[in-house]
Parts: C-alpha cells; sequence; structure tokens
C-alpha cells in the first residue's frame, strides 16, 4: 500500500543557529536515504519556503486569479512530503514515528491509485 507523509515545517527551521539546522537536515537526510534503500520511501521532496508558493485561485473566471506567496491560512507549512510503499497502515505510522525533526508534524495519508 502507498501513504503519503505530509511533513511539517518545524519552528527549529526559523530559529535553530545555523549549524543545529544543518545537523537536523543530515538526519533527515540519513533517514531519508536509509528508507529509501529499503524501498520503503519511493518518492518524494523537500519544498521550498512558503514565501516562493503561487497561489491560483480557481473560482469559476476563465482566468484564476494567481497571487504570489502561500495562500493556506496555517500555523504550519508542509515543508516536504514522502511516498511510502508499505504492507498497511502500522507500518507508515511506525516509520513517521521516526521522523528526525524537533518540532515538526506528520500527517499520514493513504494514497488512492488508479
Amino acid at each position: 500500500m502507498k501513504y503519503m507523509l505530509l511533513l511539517t515545517r518545524g519552528e527549529w527551521e526559523d530559529t535553530a543557529p545555523e549549524d543545529e539546522r544543518q545537523h537536523i537536515y543530515a538526519e533527515i537526510g540519513e533517514w531519508w536515504g536509509k528508507l529509501a534503500a529499503k524501498g520503503k520511501i519511493v518518492g518524494g521532496h523537500q519544498l521550498q519556503p512558503p514565501h516562493t508558493a503561487t497561489t491560483l485561485v480557481l473560482n469559476g473566471r476563465r482566468e484564476p486569479t494567481v497571487i504570489d506567496g502561500p495562500f493556506m491560512e496555517a500555523k504550519e507549512s508542509i515543508g516536504g512530503y514522502g511516498i511510502l510503499e508499505v504492507a498497511d497502515l502500522d507500518e507508515a505510522l511506525a516509520i513517521a514515528r521516526t521522523f528526525p525533526s524537533p518540532s515538526s508534524k506528520v500527517e499520514v495519508r493513504p494514497v488512492i491509485e488508479r
């Protein structure tokens, strides 16, 4: 079964000293690499910060409204995503529990495959 991990940006990404951020990013990279080598992570990417977003507002017009920057009103923003290939939700949750970020949230969702 495939599951998507939606990985929020942690507070540490904006507040931690550069050397600490780099250490955490290295741990995340190592975590990702080990899971990819085992065939558990089969896709995904880190995302640029929210201020780089461009949003289209689809409001029934022929041309959507284009807005620079993030549109979603939330305290957290998605920092990346991963696609897991695992046996079941329990395995997906076990992997999500090991995400090496001191203050992120991980949302786990099943993927609809057609």
